[in-house]
């Protein structure tokens, strides 16, 4: 097995981000006017509760404040981090605890002078977004979805069962393809494919002139910011969108 150590660390320091976050947000609490990080945490804490009384009644939406909020920090800090610095390493040689083979070289490798001659080479980005990665995304998507369906067979067990065949039997096939097919992919796959592609760009635009990409990648990171906040808002928005179809009774 070969693990992603980068991806690894980038998404433990998004966990460590995200709790220190919500530590300095709390930790001088009032009952008054709220002010600074506290008047922040109560205004995101609204607009999640905002987005989960779209789809559930407000005694329901409140039992997933906390796992939207949740979600909507992480993912939010993650996609932020790879536009905040890129720092990659160069390796020429293999490294085993890396999963560089002299094989993944040959392969992948892209010619670069080192010590004066032209060898082939991996680049390894050691800060980036952990959700630029699938593994990441993907994992993600994984706990919602099994979670609403855990919660679907906890509300009603027979209900949960009948769903599958309404409101004709042949809708199974139906239901099956979009509960796991359709779902699993499209949730991990959008958020992965905005952050990855705005990451590769980011990359390109600061191998160029400065002179040449300073304003392209100015107004580039603008727009990543931009774009990284919209798919915190979007992932979180379908998670409620799910477990609402699993939970309310309307579904």
């Amino acid at each position: 097995m070969t693990f992603d150590i980068p991806v690894m660390l980038m998404t433990v320091l998004t966990a460590v981000l995200v709790f220190i976050v919500v530590m300095i947000s709390t930790r001088n609490m009032t009952s008054g006017v709220p002010r600074g990080w506290q008047n922040f945490f109560e205004w995101v804490i609204d607009f999640v509760r905002g987005i989960a009384g779209q789809f559930m009644d407000a005694k329901t939406s409140t039992k997933f404040v906390t796992l939207a909020l949740t979600l909507f920090l992480y993912i939010f800090i993650g996609n932020q981090l790879g536009v905040m610095a890129n720092f990659s390493v160069l390796y020429t040689e293999p490294n085993p605890a890396l999963g560089i083979t002299q094989e993944v070289i040959n392969e992948h490798g892209h010619e670069v002078v080192h010590d004066g001659q032209t060898v082939k080479g991996v680049t390894v980005n050691w800060f980036k977004s952990p959700t630029a990665s699938p593994s990441v995304t993907f994992g993600l998507a994984l706990m919602v979805l099994l979670y609403a369906h855990y919660l679907g067979i906890k509300k009603d067990p027979a209900g949960y069962v009948k769903h599958w065949f309404q409101p004709h039997p042949l809708m199974f096939i139906l239901h099956v393809m979009e509960e796991f097919i359709i779902k699993p992919l499209t949730l991990p796959l959008r958020l992965f494919g905005n952050i990855f592609a705005g990451e590769v760009l980011i990359a390109f635009l600061l191998a160029g002139s400065v002179a040449v990409v300073s304003l392209p990648l100015i107004v580039w990171l603008g727009y990543s910011l931009f774009v990284g906040t919209i798919q915190a808002y979007i992932f979180t928005t379908l998670t409620l969108v799910y477990i609402s179809q699993k939970v309310v009774d309307e579904h």
